[in-house]
């Protein structure tokens, strides 16, 4: 089992942005992987940061909920003294027009084990709100209620590793067309780790990898992109016929409103 963080291993605004509705429409192939990659079209998916430390090292990825809030892992071990990189698609360019957002505050979810990887959510308070554009906005967070049966097609984004051995992750933002798997058939590749706060997807010639942890697991619901994962633990070799792990977020979504409500 490996965390899929790199730690490991080294004001616009209203309806023209409504939640989970990219102004840059996302291509799908529908065959891409993040391991053997396939790149996003640029600014395609707008919730999708960088989250990186004081140097400008990529860590972990995020999503944003809303201008003030971001959405990552509780592995990702985030500070006060990293940044949100927003806006961002290609790292190794200096022409985008990224912003770089500080953090005010850290909220990692009390019940977080790394033992058993429950509760793999942290939220990030921005100390100053992201502008949105076209390029930067928020991603839907789902209704406590809703289902997102196995089997549906749903997408993962991320700067991760494209081969778990390779010495650096790509400078593109890499995507992924991917099938949820029942928590049942999950066992059958996981055993007890997987747990109700837990979703699998992947097994398909598709898997997240090291540097993707945080990063989003999204399904559209009424034409919205919805989170309904995080990208949280896998196969420590990023094998594409294992499924990855993701923190469920229907089951999270009290605790969210909880601190979002209080701050």
């Amino acid at each position: 089992m490996a965390f899929l963080s790199l730690l490991s291993c080294f004001a616009l605004a209203g309806a023209a942005f409504g939640c989970g509705v990219p102004a840059i429409h996302p291509v799908l192939s529908g065959l891409s992987r993040i391991v053997n990659g396939e790149d996003a079209v640029p600014g395609s998916w707008p919730w999708q940061v960088s989250l990186q430390d004081k140097t400008g090292f990529h860590f972990c990825g995020g999503s944003l909920i809303s201008e003030d809030w971001v959405v990552t892992a509780a592995h990702c071990g985030v500070s006060t003294s990293d940044v949100v990189v927003a806006g961002e698609f290609d790292q190794g360019s200096d022409e985008e027009n990224i912003q770089v957002l500080k953090i005010a505050k850290v909220f990692k979810n009390p019940k977080f084990s790394f033992l058993t990887v429950r509760n793999d959510i942290t939220l990030l308070k921005l100390a100053t709100p992201a502008r949105f554009s076209q390029t930067v906005s928020a991603v839907c967070l789902p209704s406590a209620d809703d289902d997102f049966p196995a089997g549906t097609l749903c997408a993962t984004t991320g700067w991760g590793k494209t081969k778990y051995n390779a010495n650096k992750t790509p400078d593109k933002l890499q995507q992924a067309a991917l099938p949820l798997v029942s928590n049942a058939d999950c066992k059958k590749f996981w055993g007890s780790k997987i747990t109700d706060v837990m979703i699998c997807a992947g097994a398909s010639g598709v898997s997240s990898c090291m540097g993707d942890s945080g990063g989003p697991l999204v399904c559209q619901k009424d034409g919205a992109w919805t989170l309904v994962g995080i990208v949280s633990w896998g196969s420590g070799t990023c094998s594409t016929t294992t499924p990855a792990v993701y923190a469920r977020v229907t089951k999270l979504l009290p605790w969210v409103q909880e601190i979002l409500a209080a701050n």
